[in-house]
């Protein structure tokens, strides 16, 4: 499971880092073992890591011994061998992992008292991954203890003799919103005798158990039984329960075309300014912002606080999106020819859930409609869900500690 969610969360946070300026990335990066090294340099040391995308990081020395710290906002370090990168006689030690949740660090044992005289990241345009040089030189000892400190970074608050260990888990535990499109009276599409709303029913039932046996979720569903929600009750029901996020399952049918594989669906720009304008107006607003009293709040008061909270909110959607779409292609599942699409699914207005809505697949798709029925294609389609569930966690932490600092 951690290898698929950490290609998923490494590449999903890859298309997030800034194009320039090495401290104003962010997310998570793997180590690339081929091209990463230490190895001596004329009378100094020099170190290369291949990161498959930009980070955040700062570099410095500490004394007692001599040894130099590299702590990034966040590395996996998992497919890197520090016996391996290793190939400098200046060099008696390398150790790298997890210290602090978001944070990683490499801590390198010197030789000697060396000095940082450069540390440069770059980017290649065509691939997205980036380079990390740091170059010693050899210094006096006077020198190397006037240089030895973590530097003072806005944001970077962290213990400065802490060894890497393994990262521990949050206390706190993502609630997701599972919702089974349809249900009751209204049985969604309907295709050689498979019924939309039995499918995502049974679909949400088996993505909910792997969901709690990953130990990282907590799971709640707009309905547990084939009963009629409405659309305005099933984003009651996620506020109501506190999720953080609202992932609403269907599989739709189309009359005409081929059309097959998923879809995920994020709110479009103008549903989200008419689903502002029309929330604003109701009465009843106790379930269009978790924790924010607008009952007392005329119109306009209201449709700027929607609006606040859904610009925060919306990005994240649209990341969790593109998590899902990651997740998938990862684990070999068809996606559709354009898989990112956006609407007005009232189920996807919620303006301070980030909330997606994703189209398993066709039902009038017969190769589909096989695979819903499949419980093997499920499981791994259910996994998929999971590694981007996850996966969008960490980097969302990620890089709204980095938005808050």
């Amino acid at each position: 499971m951690s290898r698929f969610i950490n290609m998923v969360a490494a590449a999903l946070l890859g298309l997030w880092a800034a194009a320039a300026g090495a401290q104003e990335f962010s997310g998570l990066a793997r180590v690339l073992p081929e091209g990463s090294g230490l190895q001596d340099a004329g009378e100094g040391i020099e170190l290369r890591l291949r990161l498959s995308q930009g980070v955040p990081y700062r570099v410095f020395t500490l004394e007692d011994p001599e040894r130099l710290v590299l702590d990034f906002r966040e590395v996996d370090w998992s497919g890197a061998d520090a016996a391996a990168l290793d190939r400098a006689e200046r060099v008696s030690g390398v150790r790298m992992g997890g210290f602090r949740p978001g944070w990683s660090r490499m801590v390198v044992d010197l030789a000697g008292p060396y000095l940082v005289r450069t540390a440069d990241l770059s980017l290649e345009a065509e691939t997205g991954q980036a380079e990390l040089i740091v170059r010693l030189e050899p210094g006096s000892a006077e020198a190397f203890a006037d240089a030895a400190g973590a530097p003072s970074l806005p944001g970077w608050d962290v213990p400065t003799g802490g060894e890497p260990v393994e990262k521990p888990l949050d206390n706190k535990r993502l609630k997701v919103m599972l919702d089974p499109g349809h249900g009751g009276i209204d049985p969604g599409a309907d295709q050689g005798g498979v019924l939309e709303k039995d499918l995502m029913l049974l679909f949400a039932i088996e993505l909910r158990e792997l969901l709690l046996r990953s130990g990282e979720i907590e799971v709640a569903m707009t309905r547990h039984d084939d009963s009629f929600v409405s659309l305005e009750r099933r984003v009651a029901l996620a506020h109501q329960a506190g999720a953080d996020l609202f992932l609403s399952l269907h599989a739709d049918a189309l009359s005409e075309g081929r059309a097959h594989g998923a879809t995920v669906y994020t709110l479009s720009e103008e549903a989200s300014d008419a689903a502002s304008a029309a929330l604003a107006e109701r009465h009843d607003r106790a379930d269009i912002l978790a924790g924010i009293d607008l009952q007392g709040q005329d119109d306009v008061v209201a449709d700027i606080l929607i609006d606040l909270a859904r610009l925060e909110t919306q990005p994240r959607a649209e990341r969790f999106a593109e998590a899902l779409r990651l997740g998938i292609k990862q684990r070999g599942l068809k996606l559709a020819g354009r898989p990112m699409r956006s609407a007005g699914f009232s189920v996807l207005k919620s303006a301070d859930i980030p909330s997606v809505l994703l189209e398993l697949g066709f039902l009038s798709s017969a190769k589909d409609r096989a695979n819903l029925k499949n419980p093997e294609w499920r499981a791994v389609m259910a996994a998929s869900i999971r590694d981007a569930i996850i996966a969008w966690q960490r980097a969302d932490a990620a890089t709204r500690d980095l938005v808050r600092q």
